[in-house]
């Protein structure tokens, strides 16, 4: 049985350089790569947020679709080089500013938001923060009727993140899902092979091995006004 379905970047004519430490594409990444290639009409003439972007193969994408603006962000200059570095050699960049930021610590609002948020190296005792962080606090750099387009693992819990999406104000809907084995680096970490274990659907067994299901999410900000006396001082 073949693994992930992961998108060609050589076949739909990117390429992509690499210096230091910068983030090598991932499944996760080239999955959500292959949703933004296959339904441009996702970013067409929105303004977008990319958060973390890499080696900007998502940023070349947006802005290939037609992406009214695109603003893309990274934790380092260094890496934030890298994004353009790579922007540049594929004939992009001219709708495209460049900001470091640590996840949502910036300014302005947004048509939508595309991330693929760390996980399983989350680095955080909460692997879903960056995940739950996005879904709580989105909405502050969303426009109205705002969109996220994120990926998750299916160890990540997908039914809590759709509770979560819908206590929080989104209409969820999925856009692709890829099935492939577990990277090496999984099994390096006992402490997460551990709490997998305790997650409803987080894997299932194929020929004796580990296999996830990542999902491409699209949610929408619904309409929302919150109370005049919302957080109101009362005398």
């Amino acid at each position: 049985m073949a693994g992930h379905d992961l998108i060609d970047l050589e076949s739909i004519n990117m390429r992509l350089e690499s210096d230091g430490d910068a983030w090598q594409p991932t499944p996760h990444g080239l999955t959500l790569a292959r949703v933004l290639h296959e339904q441009p009409e996702l970013v067409r003439d929105a303004s977008v947020l990319e958060l973390g972007a890499g080696l900007a193969v998502h940023t070349v994408l947006i802005e290939r679709a037609g992406a009214k603006s695109v603003t893309a962000t990274e934790i380092t200059q260094e890496f934030l080089d890298a994004t353009r570095k790579n922007m540049e050699l594929n004939g992009c960049g001219s709708r495209t500013e460049y900001v470091v930021a640590d996840w949502l610590d910036l300014s302005g609002c947004f048509d939508v938001i595309v991330a693929n948020p760390p996980f399983a190296q989350s680095g955080k005792q909460n692997r879903r923060y960056f995940m739950d962080d996005l879904i709580l606090n989105g909405f502050k750099r969303l426009n109205p009727g705002g969109r996220l387009v994120f990926i998750q693992s299916s160890m990540a819990d997908l039914a809590r993140t759709k509770r979560t999406l819908d206590y929080n104000g989104y209409d969820m809907r999925v856009l692709y899902e890829s099935r492939g084995p577990f990277r090496d680096y999984y099994y390096e970490d006992p402490t997460f092979m551990a709490e997998i274990q305790q997650v409803e659907g987080a894997f299932e067994m194929v020929d004796g091995k580990e296999w996830e299901t990542l999902t491409a999410i699209e949610a929408t900000l619904r309409p929302y006004t919150p109370p005049a006396t919302a957080h109101a001082v009362v005398d």
